[in-house]
């Protein structure tokens, strides 16, 4: 089996932070995204490669999946966003006939991948929403799905799209994808991989929903935030540092150094950050971050970020640095 993980994004929601980190790599509960998706893939018995789709600042998300992991990478890039569809069109030229799994680079799922691979079946993840008409949406009839819409004015279904596909048709697949690419058809200004998806439906595919407990978007810093709270509830183990205060759930890296602080609830310190005399709550602090005599919650500080004296909210980005006298 082959995964395809498309990770070109921008990730223009999540600036300033993705100016200079892919949103892929952003952190989340002591990790980067990326990672939470790579470590439930590695579970996979019949893991053959892992495809990465990669745009901007794709050099960085190499580096770091060639550190982090030994396992059968190969990376694509993509020169040209034209949306989801074309995304997964560059790297399924790369599948060769055995199952894939399909799973968005910014999305964390609490599934088993597993679940995805059905023989004969083509298995769509999906979950209701209170607002369909923001998501690509899917109608069932007798257990099947017959309609896929990108995001439809007038939802008939409350049933999203979530980000994760697990293809067996896969010839069906890049037919499909090539015909939609080589024709330019679009929808709202994009190849959308819902496009094709319904025309496998009409020719022929046999595809199945399957209903995913927990879906954690990563597109935003609010979600995010919330994306770090959930993943951080039943986390144990965080040391307490001496002459500082840890208010679980709360993830401290080793190498973090906390000096007369209170850290949590809810609050990601990266490696190598610096915190002192400060409270922080609800928050991801990057790796090698300074924060000084400050009271944050609700807050993003990036990879490197500084800012020192004085009590507010903050999303500021990578290497940036705020100082009040």
């Amino acid at each position: 089996m082959k995964v395809i993980i498309p990770a070109a994004g921008i990730g223009t929601r999540l600036r300033p932070h993705t100016y200079s980190t892919p949103k892929a790599l952003l952190h989340v509960a002591g990790k980067p995204i990326l990672a939470h998706i790579m470590d439930r893939l590695l579970a996979l018995p019949e893991l053959d490669e892992i495809i990465i789709v990669t745009g901007f600042l794709g050099d960085k998300v190499r580096k770091y999946l060639s550190a982090a992991y030994r396992v059968n990478i190969r990376f694509v890039p993509q020169e040209q966003l034209r949306g989801l569809g074309y995304a997964i069109y560059l790297a399924a030229k790369h599948l060769d006939g055995e199952p894939a799994l399909v799973v968005l680079g910014d999305t964390i799922l609490d599934t088993d991948f597993s679940h995805f691979i059905k023989p004969g079946e083509d298995v769509i993840g999906v979950r209701e929403v209170e607002d369909p008409s923001q998501f690509g949406v899917v109608e069932i009839v007798d257990g099947r799905i017959s309609r896929l819409v990108e995001k439809p004015e007038k939802p008939k279904s409350t049933l999203a799209v979530v980000g994760i596909y697990g293809i067996t048709s896969v010839g069906l697949l890049q037919e499909c994808l090539g015909e939609i690419v080589e024709r330019g058809l679009t929808t709202r200004g994009e190849i959308q991989v819902t496009d094709a998806l319904q025309l496998m439906v009409d020719r022929g595919s046999v595809m199945v929903p399957h209903r995913v407990g927990g879906w954690f978007d990563c597109g935003t810093v609010e979600t995010l935030l919330a994306t770090n709270r959930h993943l951080l509830e039943g986390f144990s183990g965080t040391p307490q540092p001496a002459g500082s205060v840890v208010i679980a759930p709360s993830y401290i890296a080793p190498t973090a150094e906390i000096v007369r602080s209170v850290i949590g609830p809810y609050a990601s310190i990266g490696a190598g950050a610096r915190i002192v005399e400060s409270v922080i709550r609800d928050c991801i602090v990057g790796e090698n971050a300074r924060v000084s005599r400050m009271l944050l919650e609700n807050s993003m500080i990036g990879t490197a970020g500084k800012i020192d004296g004085t009590f507010d909210h903050f999303n500021i980005g990578d290497y940036s640095e705020i100082g009040y006298q």
